[in-house]
């Protein structure tokens, strides 16, 4: 019957994370709960996930707000209405399109509105009709008012809406110091409207039917709505399944380019070459992985048709195929690394290829990406979000001591003196929990260890969005499938869950990461190329054997490692003057490589009489 739960994801709002909440419903007896934290689902697969755990049926939801005004609540009917709710949130996180005064009609979504924020009569004097899918919540405090309101005589419109926010005093107390935090404000001079009321906890059932006593079929009412609402989740791969027109397709595609690549790589292939590159294939093909490789081939070819420096690690390494590929440049037979440490039917974890790029070259190369996989947005509002099938991966900003303490602190008014002194760590910055001398000390007034007892409570809990450090999705459904999505500065669509909620949801990233290093050796390249162009250096990688194979020595670019209808397009690139393809470098066809000597060699430098004058 609890249709609007807050966790800590309704930022410096909730307090609970999503198990404690579940928790505190199992000790109260709830059979149903719903979450719908403040313009955010970031908590949603967490609680969904966990919800069998301790016995509660979950339900997927959001409370739209505008500021401190509740808009109305919107309740998935199941995951087509959890889309639907992802998609009407995310315009206003995207491109801050306002939130309708009036929710749109959704086929499978329930919307609550709060008591009194829709007029009874409409312009022309008629009565106001509520769609199939709309109700009119009642809080209990709402219940004094009730009778004297037209809506009395409406019960079939009308729900119980009890939100939760709180399990005590002392999550209540910590709640108005978050918004404090959040107004930017000190405790006493928090405006009351942006605060919950201290009975939002769970009560028994026995308690709820007495307070709803005068009304019972609003309990009724409720328990009938949340029956018809179902979230689920699995784990199962929800990655763009086709790169190109068809699985089929791909599958040639796949075993096309790996041989081109290995007749690159390996101009005599042995038995155990050509064995290892079928297993390989087989293994990819079974576990459902072909266009995982493609794309991220794709991602590759498209940086090296820009000339931009890139290399390709991790765990891929081990990997023959993407060797094949040209996505990495180590050599597992060779080396005898093992593929199994990168796919194996033995365990559902996910491939992760790393993918470093230049600083400078990275958001170029999410351009092609996001270009590629969404569809371009204009006003979002209009077609839903539902375009975008790639976006960044989010991360949770946590408080942790020194942050917590200093927030606390201005919150109560403490002198900045006294905050810097409780801020610092043990060590002289924060070390996990552990509090300075000073902020333990038993001189510290009552306000001064409130302050150390609610930083501790606050320790961990989430407070705003970050962006995971190269982190992206390309998803076979749109994103707004699984999430909601919102636009930090940067300008591109970022989830609002985090990479262990991703992969819980079967959505594997690909890990397009920056790298400064990169950029400067690409900045040494174009200073000895100099203003006039009259030096050519050139960037160019060694394959990662322990022997120089014939291509590494003659320095033949990687641009052949393409299937054969492709290489007329890449052909310019086997002359282009910037090409990076692995993390060893050499300059070639240089007017200084025939003028370098070794310095050791040079009798001044053997023995230099200046140094003993």
């Amino acid at each position: 019957m609890y249709i609007n739960a807050h966790s800590w994801f309704s930022f410096q709002y909730g307090v609970m994370k999503p198990e404690a909440l579940l928790e505190a419903a199992q000790q109260a007896g709830v059979r149903t709960l719903a979450l719908t934290d403040i313009n955010c689902t970031a908590g949603i697969p967490d609680f969904v996930r966990d919800a069998d755990r301790f016995g509660v049926r979950p339900v997927a939801g959001i409370e739209f707000r505008r500021g401190a005004r509740l808009l109305y609540i919107g309740l998935a009917k199941n995951n087509e209405g959890f889309q639907q709710l992802n998609e009407l949130l995310s315009p206003l996180l995207l491109d801050d399109e306002a939130l309708p005064d009036r929710a749109p009609e959704l086929p499978d979504v329930f919307f609550i509105y709060p008591f009194g924020s829709l007029p009874l009569l409409e312009k022309a004097g008629r009565e106001l009709q509520l769609g199939p899918n709309e109700r009119i919540g009642i809080t209990p405090r709402d219940l004094t008012r009730l009778p004297f309101s037209p809506w009395s005589k409406r019960t079939q419109d009308l729900v119980a809406l009890l939100p939760i926010t709180f399990r005590h005093k002392r999550d209540h107390n910590t709640h108005r110091l978050l918004r404090t935090m959040a107004k930017n404000t000190v405790v006493s001079m928090v405006p009351p409207e942006e605060l919950a009321a201290p009975e939002e906890i769970f009560h028994s059932e026995e308690e709820v039917r007495r307070m709803y006593r005068s009304f019972p079929q609003l309990v009724q009412s409720t328990e009938r709505l949340l029956e018809q609402c179902t979230i689920a989740f699995d784990a199962t791969d929800k990655t763009r399944k086709v790169f190109g027109t068809s699985e089929a397709l791909d599958r040639e595609r796949l075993h096309n380019d790996t041989m081109v690549g290995l007749r690159y790589r390996y101009p005599n292939a042995t038995a155990k070459v050509l064995a290892r590159m079928q297993h390989e294939l087989d293994v990819i093909e079974r576990m459902g992985f072909i266009s995982y490789f493609l794309l991220n081939q794709d991602i590759v070819r498209f940086a090296r048709s820009k000339g931009y420096f890139h290399v390709g690690r991790g765990s891929g390494a081990n990997s023959l195929v993407a060797y094949c590929l040209g996505i990495t440049d180590v050599d597992p037979i060779e080396l005898n690394l093992y593929f199994e440490r990168f796919i194996s039917t033995a365990r559902k974890k996910p491939p992760d290829f790393d993918i470093d790029f230049s600083w400078k070259d990275r958001d170029e190369v999410y351009r092609y990406v996001f270009g590629k996989y969404n569809r371009p947005l204009g006003s979002a509002r209009d077609n839903n979000a539902s375009g975008i099938h790639a976006a960044q991966i989010a991360t949770y900003t946590t408080f942790q001591w020194r942050g917590a303490i200093r927030e606390l602190g201005k919150a109560v008014g403490l002198p900045p003196e006294e905050i810097d002194a409780l801020s610092e760590g043990s060590h002289g910055y924060y070390a996990r929990g552990r509090p300075s001398r000073h902020a333990t000390s038993a001189d510290l007034d009552k306000v001064a260890q409130a302050v150390i007892r609610y930083g501790k409570l606050l320790i961990g809990m989430p407070h705003h969005f970050g962006i995971h450090a190269g982190g992206i999705v390309i998803t076979d459904k749109p994103v707004t499938h699984y999430t909601a999505l919102h636009r930090p500065p940067k300008g591109f669509p970022v989830t609002q869950i985090s990479m262990l909620e991703c992969e819980d949801l079967g959505l594997h990233k690909f890990d397009l990461l920056s790298q400064r290093g990169l950029g400067h050796i690409r900045d040494a390249v174009e200073m000895v190329n100099g203003p006039k162009g009259n030096v050519e250096c050139r960037m160019q990688n060694e394959e990662c054997r322990t022997v120089p194979t014939k291509h590494c020595a003659t320095g033949t670019d990687r641009s052949s490692i393409v299937a054969e209808p492709e290489r007329e397009s890449n052909a310019a690139l086997a002359s282009s003057a910037h090409s990076v393809l692995n993390s060893s470098f050499f300059i070639q066809n240089s007017e200084l490589r025939q003028q370098a000597v070794d310095i050791h060699d040079i009798p001044r430098f053997k023995e230099d009489t200046a140094s003993r004058s």
